[in-house]
């Protein structure tokens, strides 16, 4: 096990964290799960700074200032939907993993939590999509110093027990 990664039950809206990464939309404007929490945690100024991004590919990152939240920043990613796996969806999800940790560590940010990107109501299957998050991670860790933790935050028991296979076997 990587002493890098931690997993952790919870509300991700609630931690002290240098960044919280929210699953978002393109629009970047808030939605539902764990997008809709986050917009609510962090406030109306949330909205306002991701007007300002002008949306966000499939793929990619940006990030905002967290606001009202007890992170200092969220990095809003944009899982792809699931269409059956051949529409470049495990590519694209990699690519969140990737582009999250890259504005944590070129940001000096230590600390990093994610969500289950993309296991909601876009509906990639949540085993493949925990593979694909900690092979990412991993990767990343290993190639740079920064982050220096990261937090898998799962809300669920389902997500629970496949996030702990992984890291403990």
């Amino acid at each position: 096990m990587n002493s890098r990664i931690e997993l952790i039950q919870g509300d991700i809206t609630t931690l002290e964290v240098d960044a919280i990464v929210n699953a978002a939309n393109n629009s970047l404007l808030g939605g539902s799960g764990v997008d809709g929490a986050i917009h609510h945690a962090a406030g109306p100024q949330l909205l306002d700074a991701c007007r300002k991004l002008n949306g966000c590919p499939t793929g990619d990152a940006k990030i905002t200032p967290a606001f009202n939240l007890p992170a200092r920043f969220v990095i809003h990613t944009v899982g792809p939907v699931w269409h059956g796996g051949n529409h470049n969806e495990p590519e694209l999800l990699a690519s969140c993993y990737r582009k999250s940790l890259s504005i944590a560590r070129d940001h000096n940010l230590r600390t990093i939590a994610f969500p289950n990107i993309s296991t909601g109501v876009y509906r990639f299957p949540k085993e493949q999509a925990a593979k694909t998050a900690f092979r990412e991670v991993n990767s990343f860790l290993e190639e740079n110093e920064l982050p220096v933790k990261v937090f898998f935050v799962v809300f669920d028991t389902e997500n629970l027990n496949i996030y702990r296979n992984l890291l403990y076997g």
